[in-house]
């Protein structure tokens, strides 16, 4: 008979009991944890039917509000201290496999009685509810007392080797020994720095160990050098590139470059400067809208700049921004929340607590930017390239865009004052478009003009307009163009448009004799302070000007102001002509759908452009504008919030389609957190909002995966995911105090938490695997012995660059493209891979061109991302890939060959040189086994070229060398660390 039909016929205080004495379990002493002992039952057995995705019955494990409600069928799910009032309890010892929960389908013998017993005992004790531990805010442990005597005479070093060895001890397991200094050195340069170190660091640091009461603080001077060399910035840039998905290419459809790389260099310096974590957080997400920026928060915003676009031909470039956005979203929560709130998009979590119209509301923060997909990449930042003119350019860029809003304030309050303008309530239009009719429409006093469904490129207009009776002269004209459709536009935008071609003319006199009254315009006023186009550049006969760029959700509006008071004469015509020239992927020509016209005839706008202050402010603003163009620059793309007036609406999308607009939302960050007050009102407050202490996740992530880059796996091993679905923490006080200390008294400095990881005795422990601890913790995560793994791919190449002394030490600048294998570079645009044949050619890895559709053939074989998404963590393979890459590739048959060079260089015979060689690889003395071992292919080798000249490349000894220098940078210690 099952467990559960036995239960489900004695009285409820019996039922527990007898749960326990079938199944062989134990009441538990402690009080039931909800997030430790009840939420895993429930997401290993319930969630499928009751999560966030499907509720079946209205009955979800996952929010509190619906446990203690009712369910469809209005059975109280879950009462408080009470078994006979909990329909879930009932359920789980249910006789009949019909009612029984979980299914039989699902769970044939239903829930073990263990996991019965937990859940009787956690509702009778008042089935207290506490979040998943990743959402509490985390607190300071005190570090646990442990004995340090004997074999852990010399534990702890620093305060993370309390909790460690504590946690050891528990298992009756011990620490192993102290890994011999030559591999710690090379250990901790090659994870602070990305290089291993030099024989003159091996001896200079071996000799400080030596010299009396200097051991301690021979380590502490070996890692303060590598967080300080220029080095670090490098190696540490690359985990974050691919945290935020940089590349040098724009990704999808033809995947042409784009230049961002000031951003990739910002990243280095930034990690070089020790930028606090929360500053380095808050300039990414919202730098561009900190009071007077700076030249580098400006470049951090492009951090969000990296989404992929798409330029093929028909795309629809609302799809693709908002694809950018929700990228954006995920992204932020990936790298620097650690949780999939990605998965809400579509639906609720499945596991934890985020409701699906949560995201949009989140998404309300990122859905106000400039930019759309365009092949400009507008907004862009002139970025001058000497670093040195960054303080001045930040400051005229400033000093511009204040002196703008100040300009723009006096001018759109004329632009919208309604007693200065009179509508064109009269008009005719011809199109240059046989096939185009574009019809007229009555608005009240307005005129309007409205556009087909099609229309073509190239389109022009011809306006004549009637002009109003009473007026006597011409000072302004205003062009309002609009959606098709102004209500639905707010909730799915149209296509916008650009004037690029413009002009006005005056029609006097009879239709058969009309004169043409040419119409001069001296200045424009637009209805934003910022615009992408000047209005003016209307009459420049470009592809820019007065629009709505690239699409419309509301009125759009410009005056254009004539230099001097124009007289009409009764039976003045007004003609305007209107080109477009702009459009976008084949099938979108920016055209205006559907505009009107107003007049002015008031002397405020010949008042407006001949105001001496007015004049003198603009002449000053084009003296700034053209003094910045002078400095050489690169336009990088940039973030940038449109006007308040213009802001998108943001909607729900139905099961995440962007076309299903449902219900409007407001910026809010999700309940589970709570806001303690006012929501964050925009991406600014969101920012710092992320790196307070009501966040409990940011210090987390950050400490979990700094972590996993020191030990191979973090403290908890999905970097990608610390919610409900992810694995616990192996040592949880451990996680939090590091997290509190992260913020508090290291102040939200990296260097000073590496510090700490380098210097400790956890990490100082020999790597050297025994029988047992491999059987018990294979993949180390209770840290009994020392870190060991296989290097990244950038490390691999730029420590043989290193070894072989090819690596430059040049920093900065745009990508560079070493040698690739032929036939791999066929990129859709015109972007030839033009191989570097000057230092460029060993620059770090960090520099190297990154082609999202093209990845880089020798880092792809080594786990390296594409970088087409956030990449939370590498997972390492070990393939025949990987040997033939670092023993044919290009670059590393030029490394074998220099190294060779190098060693023979050193004096003695050649089992003198391959020693030093064997040291310069792996920085200690080679075993007489591996020396002689490789003595052996020397001579081997050097007989087989002396037999035969034709291998030859330089000489005899050379080549042989070569093959020595080439097994030296394939053995397995030299990949690994």
């Amino acid at each position: 008979m099952q467990i559960a039909h036995l239960v489900s016929h004695l009285p409820l205080k019996m039922r527990a009991i007898l749960v326990l004495a079938l199944g062989g379990g134990s009441v538990h002493a402690q009080e039931i944890s909800f997030s430790e002992n009840i939420r895993p039952i429930l997401n290993a057995h319930c969630l499928k039917c009751h999560g966030g995705v499907k509720q079946a019955g209205g009955v979800s494990f996952i929010y509190k509000d619906k446990v203690l409600g009712k369910s469809k069928s209005g059975a109280t799910i879950l009462t408080p201290g009470s078994l006979e009032k909990s329909e879930i309890y009932h359920r789980i010892t249910e006789s009949d496999p019909d009612d029984r929960m979980p299914p039989a389908d699902q769970s044939p013998t239903g829930l073990k009685a263990e996991e019965i017993q937990l859940i009787s005992q956690w509702i009778e004790e008042g089935a207290k509810w506490d979040e998943h531990w990743a959402f509490v805010p985390p607190t300071r442990h005190q570090a646990p007392e442990v004995a340090t005597t004997g074999a852990n005479a010399d534990w702890p070093k620093q305060r993370i080797d309390y909790f460690v060895l504590n946690a050891l001890k528990q298992k009756d397991w011990a620490p192993s020994e102290e890994s011999v200094p030559e591999r710690w050195l090379r250990r901790v340069s090659l994870d602070l720095i990305g290089l291993p170190p030099t024989l003159a660091e091996v001896d200079r640091f071996v000799k400080d160990l030596q010299d009396t009461g200097k051991a301690e603080s021979a380590y502490e001077l070996v890692v303060d050098r590598l967080l300080n060399s220029p080095r670090f910035g490098e190696r540490w840039a690359t985990q974050w590139m691919d945290q935020i998905r940089y590349a040098d290419s724009r990704g999808l459809g033809i995947d042409e470059r784009r230049n961002i790389w000031m951003y990739r260099d910002w990243i280095i310096d930034a990690f070089n400067n020790d930028l606090p974590y929360d500053q380095f957080t808050i300039k990414q997400i919202a730098g561009d809208m900190l009071p007077n920026p700076t030249m580098e928060d400006m470049i951090a915003s492009a951090c969000n700049r990296n989404t992929q676009s798409s330029n093929e031909g028909g795309t629809d470039d609302e799809e693709f921004r908002v694809m950018a956005v929700m990228d954006r979203i995920n992204t932020t929560w990936q790298a620097w929340q650690g949780t999939t709130f990605g998965c809400v998009q579509c639906h609720s979590h499945p596991y934890d607590p985020f409701r699906h119209e949560e995201y949009y509301q989140f998404m309300a923060y990122f859905n106000n930017t400039v930019d759309s997909d365009m092949p400009s990449d507008e907004p862009t930042l002139s970025v001058p390239n000497n670093r040195s003119d960054y303080a001045q350019a930040a400051e005229m860029e400033n000093a511009i865009q204040e002196l703008e809003e100040e300009i723009w304030k006096s001018d759109n309050a004329a632009l919208v004052n309604a007693n200065l303008w009179k509508p064109i309530s009269s008009l005719g239009i011809e199109v240059n478009n046989s096939d185009t009719e574009i019809t007229v429409e009555q608005k009240g006093d307005y005129a309007e003009f409205v556009a087909p469904g099609g229309i073509k490129s190239q389109t022009k207009y011809t306006i004549e307009a009637e002009l109003p009776a009473d007026l006597d002269q011409l000072t302004a004209i205003k062009i309002t163009g609009f959606p098709r459709d102004l209500e639905a536009a707010k909730k799915d935008s149209e296509w916008g448009f650009v004037i690029s071609d413009l002009k006005f003319t005056i029609l006097r006199g009879a239709e058969d004799e009309r004169e043409e009254v040419a119409v001069e315009i001296t200045d424009a006023v637009m209805d934003e302070a910022h615009p992408v186009f000047d209005p003016m550049e209307s009459f420049a006969n470009n592809n820019r000007g007065f629009g709505a760029y690239s699409r419309i959700h509301y009125p759009r509006q410009a005056a254009f102001i004539l230099k001097e008071p124009l007289k009409l004469a009764c039976g003045d015509l007004l003609k305007v002509e209107m080109g477009h020239r702009i459009f976008y992927l084949g099938a979108f020509p920016l055209v205006t759908k559907r505009g009107r016209l107003d007049v002015s005839g008031s002397a405020e706008w010949t008042e407006l452009i001949h105001d001496t202050d007015r004049k003198e402010k603009n002449e000053r603003l084009a003296e700034w504008k053209k003094a910045l163009r002078d400095i050489p620059s690169t336009a990088i793309p940039v973030m940038m919030e449109r006007d308040e007036k213009f802001a998108r609406p943001t909607h729900r999308f139905g099961r995440g389609n962007f076309l299903q607009k449902e219900e409007q939302v407001q910026p809010g960050i999700p309940d589970l957190f709570g806001s303690g007050g006012e929501e964050p009102r925009d991406r600014l407050e969101l920012a710092r909002w992320f790196v307070s202490p009501e966040n409990p996740l940011t210090a987390r992530v950050a400490v979990n995966r700094l972590w996993e880059q020191m030990f191979g796996y973090g403290l908890t091993l999905t970097l990608e995911d610390i919610g409900s679905a992810g694995e616990p923490p192996t040592h949880p006080a451990l996680l939090d105090d590091l997290a509190v200390r992260f913020q508090t008294d290291m102040g939200w400095s990296v260097k000073k938490l590496l510090k700490e990881i380098a210097l400790s005795a956890t990490y100082r422990q020999t790597s050297k695997v025994t029988p047992e601890t491999w059987e018990a913790d294979p993949e180390n995560r209770w840290l009994a012995r020392g870190p060991r793994r296989r290097l990244s791919a950038e490390t691999v190449r730029d420590q043989a660059l290193a070894i072989s002394g090819l690596l430059s030490d040049k920093m900065y600048g745009e990508p560079v493209r070493p040698p690739i294998p032929g036939g791999v570079w066929k990129p859709f645009s015109s972007d030839p891979w033009k191989t570097a044949e000057d230092e460029d050619r060993y620059r770090r890895a960090v520099y190297v061109y990154v082609k999202r559709s093209i990845p880089f053939p020798s880092f792809a074989a080594f786990d390296a991302p594409s970088r087409e998404f956030c990449t939370p963590r590498r997972l390492s393979s070990n393939t025949p890939l990987q040997a033939l890459v670092t023993m044919n590739d290009t670059a590393f048959v030029e490394c074998a060959e220099a190294f060779a060079s190098r060693i023979q260089a050193v004096e003695g015979e050649p089992e003198d040189q391959i020693r030093a060689g064997y040291r310069m690889t792996l920085s200690e003395a080679p075993h007489e086994e591996d020396l002689s071992t490789l003595t052996a292919l020397y001579q081997a080798a050097l007989a087989e070229y002396q037999a035969d000249t034709e291998l030859v490349k330089e000489s005899a000894e050379h080549s042989a060398m070569t093959l020595v220098a080439a097994a030296l940078l394939n053995l397995d210690e030299t990949l690994t660390h």
